[in-house]
């Protein structure tokens, strides 16, 4: 996704940002929702563009949208809705009420008659900006836990299912705990045993067509991340039970909704997937992950390598240790970077550890270049004293007086 064909170098580029009001940032912190996930294709824009003026059937489009996913995804059907967590809601809703309208109008707080328990991993029970259980609480049903926060067991799975099971919920993102869970095959065939859907949420994840493959009912993905579309979710899989969630389009799902420019724009967004450079694009993500290699090698305090992702997609990523020797914490130099000239986001998450990330997958053209002098200045600065005591806790503070 990095360097997007047709993109234009930064100085070309006309920056609404600062029409707006808005700092430039320059993320290398992954495609997160909250800086805006990614750079949309210009294959997405122009066919959101073109359908605007126009009136559709919507659910002609989406019986159009649907061919396209099953094409790339291998499922039997698919749909576009407002995000993956509303995906994974409708996913869950649609294993409880099937094809049952009224159930359907019921949801979420009349569930009488229904199985509304979710199996998933304690070790996937994870916030991705909103507990995921949340998502399961939103259609109406109940998770049940299985297994320890660091170990889940083919017994502990088997056990939990009972009468009242609907469904079951497996995450996979570089939240969850990378060890000791049930591989998703073998999750997988216990469950058809018992003929529980498996519903995968794959928010983050390069791979269209592997979880169904190995066994998922309904595959979750994201439209915008990877993808570059517009901020979509996408729901692919068994055709009656991608019917069923997209039947909570007359419930739930009715908030969730999307128009028919995001329909589209992931229709456009998955075709240029398929014609996409994706051998270029990760020559060039080497290479600036090799130039801020580079940069760092001679500061003193500062140690980095680059490592894979956590979760087998086809990238790697900067991870810098910031030592004591270096005058910063992890936390303060992820702060002072990003209240730099311009602003760099890293991927902070692991900061308490004592390091960051840099994902150079949403760069425009120049901005490796910026960076790496960024991180140079920014270490070589004598202001470090002021970040020192950089908490996340300002992050909360600043989101409590919203909008001012």
């Amino acid at each position: 996704m990095s360097l997007q064909p047709g993109g234009a170098p930064a100085a070309e580029r006309t920056d609404i940002r600062a029409e707006l009001g808005l700092r430039p940032i320059i993320n290398v912190s992954g495609t997160m929702t909250a800086l805006g996930a990614s750079i949309m294709v210009p294959e997405a824009i122009a066919a959101m563009a073109a359908i605007a003026p126009e009136f559709v059937e919507i659910d002609d489009l989406h019986r159009k949208a649907s061919a396209v996913l099953a094409r790339l995804t291998g499922a039997e059907a698919g749909f576009v809705t407002a995000s993956c967590a509303s995906g994974i809601a409708l996913s869950i809703a649609g294993s409880m009420t099937r094809d049952d309208l009224l159930a359907i109008e019921r949801l979420p707080d009349v569930t009488e008659g229904l199985k509304t328990e979710v199996l998933i991993q304690l070790g996937h029970v994870v916030s991705f900006g909103a507990p995921i259980d949340q998502s399961i609480r939103l259609a109406g049903g109940k998770a049940v836990p299985v297994g320890t926060v660091s170990l889940a067991q083919p017994y502990q799975l088997e056990s939990a299912i009972g009468q009242r099971t609907a469904a079951a919920l497996y995450v996979v993102s570089h939240h969850t705990v990378q060890f000791g869970m049930i591989p998703l095959p073998d999750f997988a065939a216990i469950c058809r045993k018992r003929e529980i859907p498996v519903i995968v949420d794959a928010a983050s994840e390069y791979d269209l067509r592997g979880f169904l493959a190995q066994g998922a009912d309904i595959a979750v993905y994201s439209g915008h991340k990877f993808l570059g579309g517009p901020t979509t979710g996408i729901v692919a899989g068994r055709k009656d039970l991608v019917r069923a969630a997209y039947l909570q389009n007359r419930g739930i799902g009715r908030g969730m909704k999307v128009g028919k420019e995001s329909i589209v724009g992931v229709m456009a967004a998955l075709q240029a997937w398929e014609k996409r450079d994706h051998g270029g694009i990760r020559e060039r993500e080497r290479a600036a992950l090799q130039l801020w290699l580079e940069a760092l090698q001679a500061l003193r305090g500062i140690a980095a390598t680059i490592v894979p992702d956590p979760t087998d997609n086809p990238l790697d990523r900067l991870q810098v240790s910031v030592l004591p020797e270096s005058g910063f914490t992890a936390a303060g130099l992820a702060a002072a970077l990003a209240q730099g000239s311009p602003p760099v986001i890293v991927r902070d998450h692991e900061v308490e550890r004592g390091h960051f990330f840099l994902d150079p997958c949403n760069l425009h053209p120049g901005e490796a270049e910026i960076v790496a002098r960024q991180l140079v200045e920014t270490l070589r600065s004598s202001n470090a004293a002021r970040f020192a005591a950089a908490e996340r806790q300002r992050s909360i503070e600043r989101l409590m007086k919203w909008p001012d």
